[in-house]
C-alpha cells in the first residue's frame, strides 16, 4: 500500500510541484493545506500516514502546527516531518524541541527522504 501524506505549505506552486513529484514516486498525496486550521481539518478527515509541514506558514508557524497535531485528541496521530527551504542547522534547536519525527529540506523531498526520516529502509 502506498504511503499517504498530507502536505502543508502556504506556497501554492510548491504544493502543486511537490504533489506531482511525490505521486510520481509512489506516495499518495491524500490532501493539501495552506494553514493551521486547514491542516488540522484535513488530518482529522483524511488520517494520513505522515504529515509534511513547512516550517514557515506565512504568519503561522510549522512548529506550532506540529505541537497542535501531536496534542490533538481527535487527530490521526500521524508523524510530522518538518520541511523548509532553509538548512536543518538553522532550526536544529527548535526541531529537537518539537514533537516532529524529523526534518527534510525541500530540495530533498522524496519518497526515499520521507522513508529515511520515518526509519524505513530504502
Amino acid at each position: 500500500m502506498p504511503l499517504r501524506c498530507l502536505l502543508v505549505d502556504d506556497n501554492r506552486a510548491f504544493l502543486e510541484a511537490a504533489s506531482v513529484l511525490l505521486e510520481r514516486e509512489g506516495v499518495t498525496v491524500a490532501g493539501v493545506a495552506s494553514n493551521t486550521a486547514g491542516a488540522l481539518r484535513q488530518a482529522r478527515a483524511l488520517r494520513p500516514d505522515v504529515i509534511l509541514v513547512d516550517i514557515g506558514l506565512g504568519d503561522e508557524s510549522g512548529f506550532d502546527l506540529a505541537r497542535l497535531l501531536a496534542q490533538d485528541g481527535d487527530g490521526c496521530g500521524a508523524p510530522v516531518i518538518l520541511i523548509s527551504m532553509g538548512a536543518e542547522a538553522d532550526y536544529a534547536d527548535l526541531i529537537g524541541e518539537s514533537p516532529a519525527a524529523g526534518f527534510l529540506p525541500k530540495s530533498e523531498l522524496s519518497a526515499r527522504g520521507i522513508g529515511r526520516v520515518l526509519g524505513h529502509r530504502p
